[in-house]
């Protein structure tokens, strides 16, 4: 019923534009996340104003697009998607019926992915086999994911607008220089304590931890709450690994952190995976790690 209360509303957004005789706005291009915005303001610089439709503070799990949005999605030149995050999963199929002339891109493209299952083994397949069931889509948090992003950014950038070819590789180059420093400041921090394992709710630092020897425990398990023996497992994992960091999120609940940081004297720390500054939250989150081997 919310979903038809939304596409009702939508309608009735699309009528009204068309009476009042406003013109769609040009040279816009609607990605889903924050840190996607920043990949591609990098590289298309004052070519294209870039919209993100997950807010700030909200789930891109579960977010439901507002109206207004929807009307501005139709209004893009293309739509970039991440991949495989929940929010494209239940809404991509009928914004691209909506908009059959809207270009959608897979930022994704080219990547390993890896597939999460309850026993916390992780299956890499590659990105052409995108129809498989439990993708962990935080490709974002990676230093692999990141150039993926950036190349897939550049082609459809090309693919839009081919007039200004030349300056798109420009700024991909420039990018991935960033990348690339990133990834070196990242080594340097997290070499020392490879091994080592943390503790998140939602497990939105798959690749990061791959990615750097780094062990990812999660409390969420396939999008479900932890029950009182996952939490009891979790705790006894915890102790084994000698972790000292819990990560909690702003999108999901921080009861169940706060209990695991008490029961295993761990430092509970606020991140944001999906903060704009994609290269500043990375290396905030390996030195939080780093400190806390060392305390």
């Amino acid at each position: 019923m919310k979903q038809l209360g939304i596409f009702i509303m939508y309608a009735l957004i699309v009528a009204l534009t068309a009476c009042t005789g406003k013109s769609s706005p040009s040279r816009v291009i609607t990605v889903t996340i924050e840190p996607q915005r920043y990949f591609a303001e990098k590289i298309v610089g004052d070519k294209f104003v870039i919209q993100t439709v997950v807010p700030s503070g909200q789930s891109p799990e579960t977010y439901d697009p507002t109206p207004k949005q929807m009307v501005e999605i139709g209004q893009s030149q293309a739509y970039l998607r991440i991949g495989y995050i929940g929010f494209e999963q239940v809404w991509m199929k009928k914004l691209e019926s909506n908009n059959p002339n809207l270009k959608v891109f897979d930022t994704s493209e080219g990547m390993k992915f890896v597939i999460n299952s309850e026993e916390d083994n992780h299956e890499i397949i590659e990105g052409d086999n995108h129809h498989h069931g439990g993708i962990d889509p935080h490709i974002w948090n990676s230093i692999e994911g990141a150039k993926v992003i950036a190349w897939n950014m550049l082609n459809a950038f090309i693919s839009i607008d081919r007039e200004n070819t030349a300056y798109y590789w420009k700024n991909y180059k420039t990018l991935l220089v960033e990348i690339e420093n990133t990834e070196a400041t990242l080594k340097q921090l997290l070499a020392p304590i490879a091994g080592q394992s943390f503790i998140i709710y939602h497990p939105a630092l798959t690749y990061f931890a791959a990615e750097f020897g780094l062990k990812q425990l999660c409390m969420e398990i396939d999008g479900k709450e932890p029950s009182p023996l996952q939490l009891k497992k979790l705790v006894e994992a915890a102790k084994a690994n000698h972790t000292h960091v819990v990560f909690i999120q702003q999108e999901f609940d921080q009861k169940n952190a706060e209990l695991i940081a008490k029961e295993t004297n761990c430092q509970l720390v606020a991140i944001n995976p999906l903060d704009y500054n994609w290269n500043k939250e990375l290396i905030r989150i390996a030195k939080v790690l780093a400190d806390g081997q060392t305390h």
